[in-house]
């Protein structure tokens, strides 16, 4: 250990501390290092993750898709916004016009089809610039939420289109000008956001086993009452039903019902639905017919202290 001798005209050396604007810029870190790298590349292709797609366009993400979220276009139809058949409509014709096999054009990504066809509509005065990107941005965000949640097996990234070579210069290009063309978010920022939405989870309820399995309701003497966006929720959970099943049903962003199922998961009305049941008898070997006693039932109270201890030791 050096001293280090000072006097008042030479105050002591100041101690090495981060920089927080570099550290922001950085996305807290990173929560993918993967994309992080591609971000400082400025890379352009298709992130493939365990639980959803990233596109990437000059290093910033343009769309995301994950089968945990709905899309744009369940957003947009589900309270009257848009009418679900003239979507499928835009999206053909979207399609459609780059030509079909032989012309020499290459075949649309998803996220070029959803973005002309959201463009048609808003050209066609079908649907508002401001609607289309609330919606386009919503759903990206809820996407990405699930595409970078942690994984078992490792991203793979493509560069380039995900379907094949550029547009010939003879195919005319929309300009960037037209209304409803999609505006890029940062990866800091998309970071960020998910990192956010991590830690109000975990607020919530530390336990994220309600996010992915079927859940039941927990019938209780005197239940807590509840906004009716949260009782929209719980008319749904059926034991079969799972949180992104409701969320298409309701037509909501996957994560805005994880905070409400969290929410009922800590108030004690809904819980994970068990793996198999503790009062219906087993089946024997196969090809007996002979059945093996009930399991012994589990009394709820104690179900309830063990969920409780989980949830403080998870804190």
């Amino acid at each position: 250990m050096t001293a280090v001798r000072t006097t008042p005209a030479t105050p002591p050396p100041r101690l090495p501390v981060r920089d927080k604007a570099s550290a922001l810029d950085r996305g807290w870190g990173g929560v993918s290092p993967m994309l992080t790298r591609l971000a400082a590349e400025r890379a352009t292709g298709v992130l493939v993750r365990e639980r959803g797609t990233l596109h990437l366009a000059d290093g910033k993400v343009v769309h995301a898709e994950s089968p945990a979220a709905p899309g744009a276009d369940v957003l947009l139809a589900a309270h009257g916004t848009l009418d679900a058949d003239i979507w499928r409509q835009a999206l053909a014709e979207s399609v459609a016009s780059t030509g079909g096999a032989g012309t020499g054009a290459r075949r649309l990504t998803g996220a070029e089809a959803v973005h002309r066809a959201g463009r048609r509509l808003v050209a066609g005065g079908l649907l508002t610039a401001g609607a289309l990107e609330l919606c386009r941005l919503t759903a990206l965000y809820d996407a990405a939420y699930f595409a970078l949640a942690p994984s078992s097996t490792p991203g793979r990234f493509r560069y380039g289109t995900e379907d094949g070579p550029d547009e010939p210069a003879g195919v005319p290009r929309e300009p960037d000008d037209t209304p409803g063309v999609p505006r890029p978010v940062p990866v800091a920022d998309l970071e960020r956001e998910t990192l956010r939405r991590r830690d109000l989870l975990h607020r919530i309820w530390p336990d994220a086993l309600p996010d992915e399995v079927p859940l039941t309701r927990e019938h209780r003497p005197a239940p807590p009452p509840l906004p009716a966006r949260r009782l929209a929720v719980l008319a749904r959970v059926d034991g079969i039903r799972t949180a992104s099943e409701i969320a298409r049903e309701l037509g909501r962003p996957a994560f805005h019902t994880l905070v409400d199922i969290r929410r009922l998961v800590a108030a004690g009305v809904v819980a994970p639905r068990p793996p198999v049941s503790f009062t219906e008898p087993r089946p024997g070997p196969p090809g007996d017919g002979s059945l093996v006693g009930p399991v012994e039932p589990v009394d709820p109270h104690v179900t309830l202290l063990k969920r409780l201890r989980d949830a403080l030791e998870a804190l």
